[in-house]
C-alpha cells in the first residue's frame, strides 16, 4: 500500500540546493555519479569511500571507473570545491546510501555494507536529516537501517519501545526513505535526471521530505510509495528483464541444436507487432539483474518459481557457452593432428601446441569496464583454470590483475579460436575467418 503523505513533516528542515549538504555514502558506479551531480547543482557534498586510492583520485578531479561525461562532472564539481571526498563521513542534512548489497554463498542476500555505512553515519545525524538508501537491496532492508538508526540514536527515535512494529509508525526525529537507482550504465548522467525515481518512506513524513528532495535535480516524475514497495519495485523491474532475456538465451540454446540462425529468427519474430524477444548472450551480468532476482527467491521460496528458473536458464547459458569454447578448441585440435600430415598447430620442432583462443570482451555489456557478475570474465577465468591458452581482451580497461589484457587485433591476429562475448563497438567491423559469436556483434 503506498503512503499518503502529511502535509506537515515536522521538524525537516526545507531543502535548498544552496544550503543543504549532502553526504554520499560509497563512491562507485551510483555513489560517484549521484555525487557529481548533485555538487554541480549547487549542493556541498561529501562522498565518503572505504578506498583510499578512489578518494585521492576523485580529490585530484580524477574518475576511477568508465562513464561517458562523469570526468567533466567530477572535474567541475571538484574544481567548484562542491564536491570533496574523504574516508568518513561528516554531519549533513542529507545522506545517501550507495553501496553494494551482493549475496552470500547460496544465493543468500548480503546487506553487510549497508549496515556498515548506516553505523558509519550514525553519529553525524541530527535531528530534521533525511537518510536514503539507494542501493539495490532486498524488501525489508529499509527497516533494517532505521532499526540500526535507532539503536545507536535512540534519542532521535522518542518513542521507540521494544516492538518493532512501532517503530514505523513512530513520530521519529528523522526521515528514512528507500529510493533505488534506476539507470543503465553508459547513460548514468542523463538518467540521474531524466529518469522516474521510486521513493517510499519508512513513514508518509519520510516519503514526503525525500520527494522534495529528489524534485530538486530530477526531471523525470518522482512516484511516492511505501518502503517495502520501493525494494520490491526495484526487484521486479530487474527480475522482468532477467526473466526476458532466459526466453531469448534458451531460444539460442535450441537455434544451436535444430542447425537455426537464432538472429535471423528473432528478428523475423520480432516482426510481429506484439513480439519483442531481446537478444541472447553469454549470460546475464552486472550488479543488478545477475543479483536481484535472486533476492526475491530467497524471500519467496517456492513461490518464486518463474523467477527462479529464469535464474537457472541464464546461470546455465555461461556453462553452455563455456564448452562450446571447449568443443571448438578440441575440434582445432583434431584437424592438425601431426598425424593428418599438416604441420599447421604444431612447433618448429614438430611437437604439437595448444591453440590460442582469443576471448572477445570482458566486461558485462557492451562499450563499459564494469566487471561486476560478468559472464565474460567468468568465462575467461574458468577457460585459463582449465589449461586453455587464452588471449583476454578489454578495450575498456587496460590492466586487470590476474591476467594480461591483449589489444583486440593483436588478439584477432594470433588466435586460432576467436569467441565474442561482448557486443563492444570495437568488434564490430572485424574481420573473423572462424568464430564464436556468443553476442551477436558480427551481424550486419
Amino acid at each position: 500500500m503506498s503512503n499518503n503523505p502529511s502535509s506537515n513533516p515536522s521538524t525537516h528542515n526545507p531543502i535548498h540546493p544552496s544550503t543543504s549538504k549532502v553526504c554520499v555514502v560509497g563512491l562507485g558506479y551510483i555513489g560517484l555519479p549521484t555525487a557529481a551531480l548533485l555538487a554541480n547543482r549547487s549542493y556541498q557534498v561529501h562522498g565518503v569511500d572505504v578506498v583510499q586510492s578512489t578518494v585521492d583520485t576523485i580529490n585530484r578531479g580524477e574518475i576511477h571507473i568508465v562513464e561517458p561525461e562523469l570526468d567533466t562532472f567530477v572535474r567541475s564539481a571538484v574544481n567548484s570545491g562542491k564536491l570533496v571526498a574523504d574516508t568518513k563521513p561528516v554531519e549533513a542534512d542529507i545522506f545517501i546510501i550507495a553501496v553494494p548489497t551482493p549475496f552470500h554463498e547460496g544465493y543468500v542476500p548480503n546487506i553487510d555494507y549497508v549496515v556498515s555505512a548506516t553505523k558509519s553515519i550514525a553519529p553525524y545525524i541530527k535531528e530534521g536529516d533525511i537518510v536514503i538508501l539507494e542501493s539495490t537491496s532486498p524488501v525489508g532492508t529499509t527497516d533494517k537501517v532505521e532499526e540500526v538508526l535507532a539503536e545507536m540514536r535512540p534519542e532521535l527515535f522518542p518513542s521507540l519501545n521494544t516492538q518493532r512494529s512501532t517503530l514505523n509508525t513512530q513520530k521519529s526525529k528523522i526521515f528514512v526513505s528507500h529510493c533505488p537507482e534506476r539507470v543503465l550504465p553508459g547513460h548514468i548522467m542523463r538518467e540521474l535526471v531524466e529518469n522516474d525515481r521510486i521513493v517510499g518512506g519508512t513513514t508518509p513524513e519520510a516519503t514526503e521530505v525525500t520527494v522534495a528532495f529528489y524534485k530538486t535535480f530530477v526531471e523525470g516524475e518522482v512516484l511516492a510509495t511505501d518502503a517495502k514497495t520501493a525494494e520490491m519495485a526495484k526487484l521486479t523491474e530487474n527480475s522482468f528483464r532477467d526473466t526476458n532475456i532466459a526466453f531469448a538465451n534458451e531460444l539460442s540454446i535450441l537455434c544451436d541444436k535444430f542447425d537455426i540462425d537464432v538472429w535471423e529468427l528473432i528478428a523475423l519474430a520480432n516482426r510481429h507487432p506484439r513480439v519483442n524477444i531481446l537478444q541472447p548472450g553469454a549470460g546475464v551480468g552486472g550488479h543488478c539483474i545477475a543479483v536481484d532476482p535472486w533476492f526475491i527467491v530467497h524471500a519467496g521460496g517456492e513461490d518464486a518459481k518463474m523467477i527462479r528458473t529464469a535464474r537457472e536458464v541464464n546461470t546455465y547459458k555461461t556453462e553452455w557457452a563455456i564448452e562450446k569454447i571447449k568443443n571448438a578448441v578440441n575440434e582445432w585440435k583434431l584437424s592438425r593432428h601431426p598425424d593428418t600430415g599438416s604441420k599447421s598447430g604444431m612447433t618448429d620442432s614438430g611437437s604439437k601446441r595448444e591453440p590460442k583462443v582469443a576471448v572477445m570482451g570482458l566486461a558485462f555489456k557492451p562499450d563499459i569496464d564494469d566487471l561486476r557478475e560478468s559472464p565474460a570474465l567468468y568465462i575467461t577465468r574458468r577457460l585459463i583454470a582449465d589449461g586453455l591458452d587464452v588471449l583476454a581482451v578489454e578495450p575498456n580497461i587496460e590492466s586487470f590483475k590476474e591476467f594480461d589484457i591483449v589489444e583486440y587485433q593483436e588478439a584477432v591476429e594470433k588466435a586460432d579460436v576467436v569467441t565474442f562475448l561482448v557486443a563492444h563497438k570495437e568488434f564490430k567491423n572485424l574481420n573473423v575467418q572462424t568464430e564464436l559469436d556468443f553476442c551477436g556483434v558480427l551481424r550486419k
